[in-house]
């Protein structure tokens, strides 16, 4: 539609949303249905480390790069690595089997099918800030250049984790920003940087971004104090042998250390922690419990989630 069709045409408010929210869908993402995502959130999930972030990540990813009939949205998937231990054959273990339970156990075409969806997902691997910057600086050519030769646009921007680098930068004095030599490498200059151009690239790709972030343990700044243990409920697992056990959660501080100036771009935030309770599945296979909770928008209740072969999955 050009844009004289544009502006001669005329449609209901139904209309109007049902065309928005088939372009952007809403993505209701395990754990966290209680807050639909779509494009156009920020956001950042918070966690010690091991607490499965890239595991949801990672399943946020498939969710995307899985087409329609197979439950998922059929887009590109940007995934940038600051972390450096991306483990791209879970991830394939994890897409071919979503691919082999979508399609019902039958293995026809499924090959095929998995190439297709690794298509999808774009992977770039940085190994320090500049590197990082100088990406998120040329990411709208490489954006544009997969748009046109797969035909379709990219829906998520993945970070994990933003704060990989966070240490290094702080302790460096004598690297300079990009081809300014008078502008420090600063926090706040690498972190303004780092939103303005994501603000730029989501102007011209409009994208759900979600970033991971480790958390550092400490008693200042501490979020959540107590909600988690006025939150303990018993799981449930009904083909377990053992049918309950009872979720005994600690009290989870953690010390925010990111500058102001990404805390303020972040819209939505939720909170991970791994759990000391296991729980048995169909296998009678015993699999980690982790806790999460939303801090913004806050909610006191606690979802409880694990993780398998196929992905991560809520228990209650």
């Amino acid at each position: 539609m050009g844009v004289r069709g544009w502006i001669d045409g005329d449609e209901s408010g139904r209309e109007m949303l049902s065309r928005v929210l088939t372009e952007r869908p809403y993505l209701h993402l395990p754990p966290f249905q209680k807050f639909p995502l779509r494009v156009g959130n920020v956001v950042e999930l918070v966690g010690p480390s091991p607490c499965a972030k890239t595991h949801i990540l990672m399943q946020a990813a498939i969710d995307c790069i899985l087409p329609k009939h197979c439950g998922g949205l059929g887009h590109l998937v940007l995934f940038i690595d600051l972390d450096c231990r991306f483990d791209i054959l879970r991830l394939s273990q994890m897409l071919r089997n979503r691919i082999f339970q979508a399609n019902e156990n039958k293995s026809n075409d499924d090959e095929e099918l998995f190439l297709e969806c690794m298509k999808r997902f774009l992977y770039i691997r940085c190994y320090d800030t500049l590197e990082f910057l100088a990406t998120l600086k040329t990411l709208h050519y490489k954006l544009q250049k997969e748009r046109q030769a797969q035909g379709i646009s990219v829906n998520f921007l993945m970070i994990d984790s933003i704060g990989a680098f966070h240490w290094i930068d702080r302790a460096s004095t004598s690297l300079r920003l990009g081809f300014d030599n008078r502008k420090a490498l600063s926090l706040h200059n690498v972190y303004a940087t780092v939103v303005q151009e994501i603000k730029k690239l989501l102007l011209l790709h409009p994208m759900l971004v979600i970033a991971s972030k480790a958390t550092i343990l400490g008693s200042r700044y501490a979020a959540n104090a107590g909600k988690w243990d006025r939150n303990l409920r018993t799981l449930c697992s009904p083909n377990s042998a053992v049918s309950s056990v009872t979720k005994k959660v600690h009290q989870f501080m953690y010390r925010e250390y990111m500058p102001s100036i990404w805390q303020s771009f972040v819209t939505l935030r939720i909170l991970i922690q791994a759990s000391d309770v296991h729980i048995s599945t169909d296998k009678n296979h015993n699999k980690s419990v982790y806790l999460s909770q939303w801090l913004m928008p806050p909610v006191s209740f606690v979802d409880s989630f694990i993780v398998n072969d196929v992905g991560v999955f809520c228990v209650s």
